[in-house]
């Protein structure tokens, strides 16, 4: 063999070497991530390609308007569970609240006259108030009592525990200007949280469509975290960007233990959960006396009807999820389930008080709120299908503004992630080992 031809080969069979690798670091993390979901009749393909093309251009605009960038938070709420409980010290940590002049008069104003229904609805609650006037006798003791069971009725129907607005411990934060990435935070004071809330906590009744509602929820916030990592710093800028070694680390097969692909196939089952209960929920914000009111009457009516663009392409996907059968038995141990998953989804939205980032915990928070909503929404499916079209009517199903921000909010963050599995493949295809 000539020097020459051995050059070739060598050079060949390294290029063949360096392919086979890069090849199998894509294999490694994504080897599972593919075909039929379990429990769906969905596959993983078509919700890349609905997702990609149609759901996230759309929600990313939605979600950069004002109505649903503004998120009011109490980060300051004691942690229930342990007293060791300190705050994190890391820059990266820190929360930017809002100023009073950078949120919108209209999120901090619960008066809406845009239209006709709403302007009726306005008239029916001060004749409420006038026919209340008769109850001017009731002693404060009395009207405390009912405010309280008023807030314990809106409480029981909800799937987690939402800060107290009105507050002075809660503020407005611009989700745009504090975005999730990686902080640092890590470490055993990490691990105790993700541990209270799959150990902890799993004492629902549903084990395994707990576990993965959980387990998608932990891998899309990974994704994050590996999307959006510090790559470099110097004195003039700070570099963000993909991070092939830590997602990896957190979803490479042979470095999780066979765990990481499991994990991102839960990522879907998440993904069809939340994107069922858009499809839900249509009615409600398709009543013309709901507004999504920031105090500027143009802006807010396009972005509504962005919303219900957005609402009829989440009902038109093809392959929905059929959450009655995850859900399935008789009315009796339906109610036990409902319960059942109430309790859970309280402690996990109690446990993001514990959380000491105080950027982990703003989105923490909010997306499993989030998730809380959804599962609001897929167990009141009745109340909604029975919603009365007229606007005097008062509906016996309601979302909080906190809900409904937490809701898109965090499906915007399981998009975004089923996005960016897209880019991380590409990045390990092309990785040389």
């Amino acid at each position: 063999m000539t020097m020459k031809s051995f050059i070739l080969l060598a050079l060949s069979l390294t290029s063949v070497h360096m392919t086979t690798a890069a090849g199998s670091a894509a294999h490694r993390c994504f080897c599972q991530v593919t075909g039929t979901l379990d429990d769906c009749a969905c596959d993983v393909e078509t919700i890349d390609r609905f997702n990609n093309k149609e759901i996230f251009p759309k929600l990313q605009k939605l979600l950069s308007s004002d109505y649903f960038r503004f998120y009011k938070v109490n980060l300051n709420n004691p942690c229930p569970f342990w007293t060791d409980h300190s705050q994190c010290g890391l820059k990266y940590c820190a929360v930017k609240p809002c100023t009073p002049g950078e949120v919108p008069e209209g999120l901090k104003s619960s008066s809406y006259k845009y239209s006709e229904a709403a302007s009726q609805d306005l008239e029916e609650c001060e004749k409420a108030e006038k026919l209340g006037a008769v109850n001017g006798s009731l002693s404060d003791e009395t009207r405390q009592a009912l405010q309280e069971w008023k807030k314990h009725d809106d409480e029981s129907d909800r799937f987690c525990m939402l800060d107290d607005v009105d507050s002075p411990e809660s503020q407005y934060v611009d989700l745009l200007l504090n975005p999730e990435r990686f902080t640092g935070y890590k470490g055993p004071e990490a691990w105790r949280i993700w541990n209270s809330i799959y150990e902890e906590n799993c004492l629902c009744v549903e084990k395994r469509a707990f576990f993965r509602l959980i387990s998608g929820l932990h891998a899309s916030i990974n994704i994050h975290l590996s999307a959006r990592y510090l790559l470099d710093e110097n004195w003039f800028e700070m570099k963000w960007g993909h991070n092939v070694s830590e997602f990896q680390l957190r979803f490479d097969k042979e470095l999780t233990e066979g765990e990481g692909p499991k994990r991102l196939r839960n990522l879907y089952f998440l993904y069809l959960i939340e994107l069922r209960a858009l499809a839900k929920i249509l009615p409600y914000f398709e009543r013309p006396a709901f507004h999504l009111y920031t105090g500027q009457p143009t802006e807010d009516n396009e972005k509504k009807k962005l919303l219900l663009e957005l609402l009829h392409m989440a009902k038109s996907f093809p392959l929905h999820f059929d959450e009655t059968a995850l859900f399935a038995g008789n009315k009796k141990e339906a109610i036990k389930l409902k319960e059942d998953f109430k309790l859970t989804f309280k402690n996990i939205s109690r446990v993001m008080d514990c959380v000491e980032c105080f950027k982990c915990r703003l989105w923490g928070k909010l997306q499993t709120q989030g998730l809380g909503t959804a599962l609001k929404i897929l167990f009141s499916e009745r109340q909604i299908e029975a919603m009365p079209n007229t606007s005097n009517t008062n509906p016996s199903f309601q979302l909080s503004r906190q809900e409904i921000v937490s809701l898109f909010n965090a499906f915007g963050r399981i998009s975004t992630s089923v996005r960016e599995l897209d880019n991380f493949r590409s990045l390990l295809s092309n990785l040389k080992q």
